[in-house]
């Protein structure tokens, strides 16, 4: 068994002379992987933009501030779910191929969308109103709750083994351009509408917009090809039928120390979270700034990030992930956010742009690497139920709850107790992160779907 933890196949990049994946093969599959990732995060990032804008015409309160918290409760359910669908519903794409789950992941998501865009206002159909949002963010989070780590897993298993940082770093960066296009979305019908017509209908083109391009996600990923490695993975076990439970159960057992590091790798989503659904409003909520002036500085930041993300990912192909990136960008997190929300007390647009951008660029080289280190932390048979259960979790406990804790402290008159909640935690993720194998040189790169522990056993 030893001797068969390394493998090829005709599919496989690793054996041309059984026939490699045809280079054209291959930038569809890519295109499929990364406009379906574009797409699904589009559509979640957009509802906690808009959400100070809708809230108080699907979500009655006893002052707008009320109406945004329980909108942010809403959004913050998409989270909670998230965890169980990555938990049940990664074993699946480990066992029955990634392709099928992405496809099944952009049609929730698109499903959703349509109801948001769709859903009457609270004074026409009253409590329905909130219902039918609260299901709509149910089918966004289980489709979002099974994208991320099989999309992550199948753009890794697409590229060759010398550009892996690129490919992986696509996923990030086409969530970076749907939040860039999110946030532009936003601030057009912002800027553009009058007060009333914004708040009445104008919030619904957005998640509209979204519905419609998620047709055209589902259609390019039913078209796409298999993960190669996968279809590696399962001819060398071909024999073996393990239930989606005892998957989990060995994951959990062989893999406990990845489980953790790929936590703490997804743990700085806290900040991803603030600074693209949030930042504006608490700009907003704090300083007296214009929602659509706040959405536009964003957008230049977010336009510095879906830069900077793909250049990380192909550097780290050539000086290796774990030092450059993770360590730098975390490192930047914590002696930057206090100060850069310190400084955003200050009027004037640049200090927002400057506020947005310091932390837009820290991320960045943060976002460049982590899901390619994520996927090459475990081999191809466990591979998206490991980053599915640590990433899934992370994201609903500190991603989901991020707009609204950080709108319970401006709440409260403690505007900077944003500043050190993120600080401290992605301290903690910056200890871990000392503890990360090197997994970028050459040769470390492996269709292995044999755990190590079994491997090490025999």
């Amino acid at each position: 068994m030893a001797n068969a933890s390394r493998i090829t196949s005709s599919h496989s990049p690793s054996n041309p002379a059984k026939g490699e994946v045809p280079s054209r093969r291959r930038r569809s599959n890519i295109l499929a992987g990364t406009v379906g990732h574009f797409i699904e995060w589009y559509d979640w990032y957009i509802y906690g933009l808009l959400a100070a804008v809708f809230s108080s015409q699907i979500f009655p309160g006893s002052s707008p501030a009320m109406s945004l918290i329980s909108a942010l409760l809403t959004y913050a359910v998409g989270f909670v779910v998230r965890p169980l669908s990555g938990i049940i519903i990664s074993p699946l794409a480990d066992r029955y191929g990634r392709r099928g789950v992405m496809a099944v992941a952009v049609g929730g998501m698109t499903v959703g969308s349509l109801i948001l865009a769709l859903t009457p206002p609270f004074s026409a159909i009253g409590y329905a109103a909130p219902l039918l949002f609260l299901l709509a963010r149910v089918l966004q989070g289980i489709s979002a709750g099974s994208e991320s780590q099989s999309a992550i897993a199948y753009m890794v298993e697409n590229g060759s083994t010398d550009r892996r940082g690129l490919f992986g770093s696509l996923s990030n960066a086409a969530s970076g351009l749907a939040t860039l296009a999110a946030t532009g979305m936003g601030a057009i019908v912002t800027s553009t509408l009058s007060t009333h017509d914004l708040e009445t209908w104008g919030w619904r083109i957005p998640f509209a917009v979204g519905g419609l391009l998620g047709i055209v996600g589902l259609l390019l990923r039913s078209r796409a090809d298999e993960s190669p490695e996968f279809e590696a993975a399962v001819e060398d076990s071909a024999a073996e039928k393990k239930s989606e439970t005892l998957r989990l159960r060995e994951l959990l057992r062989r893999h406990p120390k990845a489980l953790l590091q790929t936590a703490a790798l997804s743990a700085p989503a806290v900040a991803y979270y603030t600074w693209a659904t949030f930042l504006p409003t608490y700009a907003h909520l704090t300083t007296g700034r214009d929602l659509d002036s706040a959405l536009a500085g964003n957008a230049i930041g977010l336009g510095l990030l879906v830069i900077i993300v793909p250049l990380c990912g192909a550097l780290s192909d050539r000086i290796g992930r774990r030092k450059p990136f993770p360590i730098i960008g975390a490192a930047g997190m914590v002696v930057l956010f206090y100060p850069l929300l310190l400084l955003l007390q200050q009027p004037g647009f640049g200090v927002y742009v400057t506020v947005t951008v310091s932390g837009w660029v820290v991320l960045a080289i943060w976002q460049g690497v982590y899901p390619t280190i994520q996927a090459e932390l475990f081999p191809a048979a466990v591979r998206v139920s490991g980053i599915g259960v640590a990433h899934q979790i992370v994201i609903a406990a500190l991603g989901g709850t991020a707009p609204l804790i950080a709108s319970s402290f401006v709440e409260a008159g403690r505007p900077m107790g944003v500043a050190v909640y993120m600080t401290a935690i992605v301290l903690i993720c910056l200890i871990v992160y000392l503890t990360l194998p090197e997994t970028g040189r050459a040769g470390t790169h492996t269709t292995d779907t044999t755990p190590p522990a079994a491997s090490e056993a025999e």
